[in-house]
């Protein structure tokens, strides 16, 4: 089972992640984006990493609202709206519980992937984060490292696609051949989440 804590350093994990590749987040985005992904992201989970040590929610589904509270609120452009949809989406439907399953965060987290899907209007092969966290969460029922390892190819693969989505979908044919800096941090994010299971031993 997966308490509080768990979900605190899968945070803490990801913002370590997001400081550690924000210029390549950033370079990914300049010929696509706003070259600000990066930065953008790094802003957020710091001040997310902040919330979590002076608030300490107590439950899995308060640690991720928290979470998702905080990157709508600091993170400009599309990112902030669509990962703080994501983590407070998925933390509420956690509910109360003191401490989930992976089954129930799997399920959690496929209500945070449509709730995401509704926001931006996206769907898989758009170029989108969509395109690494849909095979995460369908890889999740064999377990971390199997998602993981489906969000980092599904990240990869957005390479050859057109954008039809967000601000790269502008560029038409231009947007061919770049990976999407949204399905890269995504992947980090799930990345970060089968790390914390493994130092855990789950």
């Amino acid at each position: 089972m997966l308490d509080a804590d768990f979900f605190r350093r899968w945070m803490t994990t990801a913002a370590a992640s997001v400081d550690r590749e924000a210029e390549r987040l950033t370079a990914l985005d300049s010929p696509i984006g706003d070259a600000d992904h990066g930065t953008n992201l790094h802003r957020g989970f710091t001040a997310v990493t902040s919330a979590l040590e002076t608030e300490a929610p107590q439950t899995p589904g308060a640690v991720l609202v928290l979470a998702g509270r905080q990157l709508i609120s600091k993170v400009g452009g599309a990112s902030g709206p669509l990962y703080g949809t994501l983590l407070r989406r998925t933390g509420k439907a956690l509910g109360d519980a003191g401490e989930v399953s992976e089954e129930q965060l799997a399920a959690a987290l496929r209500e945070g992937v449509d709730a995401v899907m509704a926001l931006g209007g996206a769907a898989p092969g758009d170029k989108t984060m969509i395109d690494a966290l849909v095979p995460a969460v369908d890889a999740l029922g064999d377990g971390f490292a199997a998602a993981r390892a489906a969000a980092e190819e599904g990240a990869v693969a957005t390479t050859p696609l057109q954008a039809r989505k967000g601000r790269a979908s502008y560029l038409g044919e231009r947007s061919i051949g770049h990976q999407d800096p949204g399905a890269t941090s995504s992947a980090l994010l799930v990345a970060a989440l089968a790390d914390t299971a493994e130092a855990d031993g789950e």
